[in-house]
């Protein structure tokens, strides 16, 4: 259970700041009149910004570029 804790850690500490910003933006900023769709309620802005705050802290996928050696590039 614990290793699973630490080998996401990077991604749970990214849904939990996006919730708590979410939730944040709703308090403070959010939409009184009820007319947006994510703002009007508190679970959905959480949600959102949980989803979010996931999207940012996972890390992304690089390519690795084969650097060309003398041996591959010289024809004579």
């Amino acid at each position: 259970m614990f290793d699973l804790i630490i080998k996401y850690k990077r991604h749970l500490i990214g849904i939990a700041l996006g919730a708590i910003a979410g939730f944040l933006y709703w308090h403070f900023i959010g939409c009184n009149s009820g007319s947006c769709p994510i703002t009007s309620q508190w679970h959905n802005s959480t949600l959102y910004g949980a989803i979010v705050g996931l999207l940012l802290a996972s890390p992304s996928k690089k390519k690795k570029i084969k650097e060309n050696t003398e041996t591959d590039t010289v024809e004579k």
